[in-house]
């Protein structure tokens, strides 16, 4: 069991959040946090539950030097109870996770993945499912930046705990 979950969350689990979740979790190793934490995406839609992440979602991450593998998910409110930070990856998605939060609480504590982001222009990260390739490499662009952000607040947050 891990000090620390974090569960990234789009909206089919098929684009953004699995390259969020594989950036996040390639950065996390390399700043030595890997066992410390955890990290897992979903989708709040349930239409691609099985499914690897889009073909050009791969295709980024492959370029980028990333690994590929995964298999989408839908995310269970449940996880509210276990999860040290959600974060959504455009403000649809935040909207949709605050409202199956069990307490208005833990709804603020849902982010946004560009809020850990201080360049960042705008708060979303597109969707690139109807793009094209670039789309998608853009997409993986804003998604380094922003994980980047995240390893510095799980590592000022861990630091506290302890």
């Amino acid at each position: 069991m891990s000090d620390y979950d974090v569960i990234l969350v789009c909206m089919g689990n098929i684009c953004r959040s699995p390259m969020a979740e594989i950036v996040l979790r390639q950065q996390l190793a390399e700043a030595g946090l890997a066992r410390r934490v955890t990290v897992s995406s979903a989708g709040t839609g349930n239409w691609h539950v099985g499914q690897p992440a889009d073909p050009r979602a791969q295709l980024a991450l492959s370029s980028g030097g990333y690994p590929t593998k995964h298999a989408a998910r839908q995310f269970d409110p449940t996880w509210f109870s276990t999860a040290s930070l959600i974060v959504a990856l455009d403000s649809e998605n935040l909207r949709d996770l605050r409202h199956l939060a069990p307490s208005p609480a833990v709804a603020q504590s849902v982010r946004l993945l560009r809020s850990f982001d201080a360049q960042a222009v705008g708060v979303d990260v597109a969707d690139p499912y109807y793009g094209d390739a670039s789309a998608f490499d853009q997409t993986l662009e804003s998604i380094e930046q922003a994980c980047l952000g995240i390893v510095a607040h799980i590592k000022s947050d861990l630091e506290r705990r302890n």
